[in-house]
C-alpha cells in the first residue's frame, strides 16, 4: 500500500466528491472502491491517535528540561570545601599598638593621721571631713593648762639664774668685805682665848704632877688635869682653823668672783633657758597643724576626746580611734601588673583609666613609678605601678576601683597569630603548620608580646602562611611532637 496518495484521498473526502483519478485508472467495481476508502480512513485515524500524544510527550519533555536548566542556573553554586580551611587560619600582618590590661585602686598620693605629740584631752577642733586646708593651717588645740604652769616655773628659774650671774659678775660689796674682816678678828680673839685657857691648863697640870709625885694627891685627880690640858689644846686648834677659814673668805671677798664662778653662773642660766624652751615646745605641740596642703579625708575625734601620740603625723591608710583626723593630698592610681607584662611598662607611659562609677568615660594618666621589688600573693608575682592622674580629678574619688590600659609602642605590619595556635615543645615555642602532605608539623618561632587573644611572631612565619588552631580527628598533639625531628632542625614545609 502506497501511503503517498493519502493526501489526495484526504483532500477528496474533505471536498465531498470522488476523485477524478478513479475514472482515469480504468474501470473498477463499486465494491472494491468502498473497501479501499475504508482502509485509508482507518489508517488516518490511527495516525492521529499516535501523533498527538507523541507531540504532547515531546513538548512536556522539552518544557521540563528548560525549567530544570533555569532552576539550576538560579541556584548558588556550592564551592568545593577545603578540609584544612576549618582547621587552620592565615597568618596576617597588621598595624598594632601594644596594650597591657590591669586593675587598680584610686588612693591619695600622701596621707597622714594627725595627733598631738603628747597624750591629752582635745580642747578644740577647727575642721570637718572634706575641708580643704593649707600647709601650717590650725587643725586642733589640746588642753595645755598643766604645761602653762610648768612654763611659768621654768621662766622663774631663768630669772633666778640671771640674777645670780649678775651678782657674780659685779663682785662683793664693801659691807661684805667689812663683815669678812670682822669674822677674821673674831676668829683671832677666839684663838687668843683658847690659847690662854691652854696655858692655864698646862700650869695647873705641872703643879699637880709635882704634888702627885710627892703623894699629896691621888693619880686620878692628876688624870683630870691631863684631860683638861688636852681639851684646851683642841680648842686652840679649832680656833686656829676657823681663823684660817675666815681669812680665806676675807681674801675671796677682797679679790672678787673667779672666772670659774662666772662660767658656772652662766651655765645655770643656759640650763634654765633650755628648760623654758622644752616646756614651750610641749605647749606648742598641743596645737595641731597641717603638715601639708590637702583635704580632711576622715575625722576621728570630737572636742573632749582623749587622744594619744601613737599616730602623730604617721603615714598609713588605716584609721585609729586615738587620732584626731586623717589628712590626704592629691590622687593617684595604684595598680598591679603581672610579672610577664612588667617589661612593657615604663616611666611616662600613657595610661587609659576607666572607673566602675563612670564606665562610659576614659580618663588619662601617666606612669610615675614602677616598684623595684615584686609582690607575691597566692603564687602570683606582680609589681606595683603608681599612675599619675591627668584628667578626671574633679569626679574621681579615693577608694574607687578602676581598670587600666597601658598604651605601649606601635608595631607597624606586625605578624600575628591566634594565641591558641602557639604550642610549646621542650621549652621551645612554635606553631603547627601544614606540610607538603597537608599534615600538621611543628615549626619553631620567636614570639613577641601578647596582644589579647593574639601574639606577635618576630621570626619564623610570613603573611599568608597558615597555622593550625585545631587538629584533624586522626592525630593528636602528642603524636605530632613525638614525630618531630631533634631540636634545632627546621621542619618548615
Amino acid at each position: 500500500m502506497q501511503l503517498e496518495s493519502q493526501p489526495d484521498v484526504k483532500r477528496a473526502e474533505s471536498n465531498g466528491r470522488p476523485s477524478s483519478s478513479n475514472t482515469s485508472t480504468g474501470a473498477a467495481s463499486p465494491g472494491q472502491g468502498d473497501s479501499t476508502l475504508d482502509t485509508v480512513g482507518q489508517l488516518e485515524q490511527r495516525s492521529r491517535r499516535i501523533f498527538w500524544p507523541l507531540i504532547g510527550v515531546a513538548t512536556a519533555t522539552i518544557a521540563g528540561a528548560v525549567v530544570w536548566g533555569v532552576v539550576q542556573l538560579r541556584q548558588p553554586q556550592t564551592p568545593k570545601v577545603d578540609p584544612l580551611a576549618s582547621l587552620t587560619v592565615p597568618v596576617k600582618s597588621e598595624d598594632l599598638t601594644v596594650k597591657i590590661d590591669a586593675s587598680g585602686t584610686i588612693r591619695p598620693i600622701q596621707t597622714v593621721n594627725l595627733s598631738p605629740k603628747t597624750s591629752g584631752r582635745l580642747l578644740e577642733l577647727y575642721v570637718q571631713q572634706g575641708d580643704r586646708v593649707q600647709k601650717g593651717q590650725l587643725i586642733a588645740r589640746m588642753d595645755a593648762a598643766e604645761l602653762q604652769s610648768q612654763l611659768a616655773r621654768a621662766r622663774a628659774g631663768v630669772a633666778r639664774a640671771q640674777a645670780r650671774l649678775l651678782e657674780t659678775q659685779r663682785g662683793n660689796r664693801p659691807e661684805e668685805v667689812a663683815e669678812a674682816e670682822a669674822r677674821v678678828a673674831r676668829s683671832r680673839a677666839d684663838v687668843a682665848s683658847a690659847q690662854a685657857r691652854l696655858n692655864l691648863a698646862r700650869e695647873r697640870l705641872e703643879r699637880n704632877r709635882l704634888l702627885a709625885d710627892e703623894g699629896v694627891i691621888e693619880r686620878d685627880r692628876l688624870d683630870g688635869f691631863v684631860q683638861e690640858e688636852r681639851s684646851a689644846q683642841a680648842d686652840v686648834d679649832r680656833a686656829k682653823a676657823l681663823l684660817v677659814e675666815s681669812q680665806r673668805g676675807r681674801d675671796r671677798i677682797r679679790s672678787g668672783s673667779r672666772a670659774e664662778d662666772i662660767a658656772a653662773a652662766r651655765a645655770d642660766l643656759a640650763e634654765a633657758r633650755a628648760q623654758v624652751n622644752l616646756v614651750q615646745t610641749q605647749v606648742n605641740d598641743t596645737i595641731v597643724r597641717a603638715p601639708f596642703g590637702g583635704f580632711i579625708s576622715q575625722k576621728y575625734a570630737e572636742p573632749g576626746s582623749f587622744v594619744t601620740p601613737t599616730t602623730s603625723a604617721s603615714s598609713g591608710s588605716g584609721a585609729t580611734s586615738t587620732s584626731i583626723a586623717a589628712l590626704a593630698r592629691g590622687l593617684e592610681v595604684l595598680a598591679r601588673v603581672p610579672e610577664v607584662d612588667i617589661r612593657l611598662v615604663s616611666l611616662g607611659q600613657t595610661v587609659e583609666i576607666t572607673a566602675d562609677a563612670y564606665p562610659d568615660r576614659v580618663f588619662q594618666g601617666r606612669v610615675k613609678l614602677v616598684a623595684p621589688e615584686a609582690i607575691r600573693e597566692r603564687d602570683v608575682t606582680s609589681f606595683e605601678v603608681r599612675v599619675a592622674i591627668a584628667s578626671g580629678l574633679d569626679v574621681l574619688r579615693s577608694g574607687m576601683n578602676v581598670d587600666l590600659v597601658f598604651v605601649g609602642e606601635r608595631l607597624p605590619q606586625a605578624i600575628v597569630v591566634p594565641t591558641v595556635a602557639v604550642v610549646t615543645d621542650r621549652g621551645q615555642a612554635g606553631v603547627l603548620v601544614p606540610n607538603s602532605e597537608r599534615k600538621p608539623v611543628f615549626l619553631p618561632v620567636t614570639l613577641g608580646p601578647s596582644l589579647g587573644d593574639r601574639v606577635q611572631v618576630l621570626q619564623g612565619l610570613k603573611p599568608g602562611d597558615r597555622v593550625f588552631t585545631d587538629l584533624p580527628s586522626d592525630t593528636t598533639l602528642e603524636k605530632i611532637l613525638k614525630d618531630r625531628p631533634a631540636r634545632g632542625r627546621s621542619q618548615r614545609p
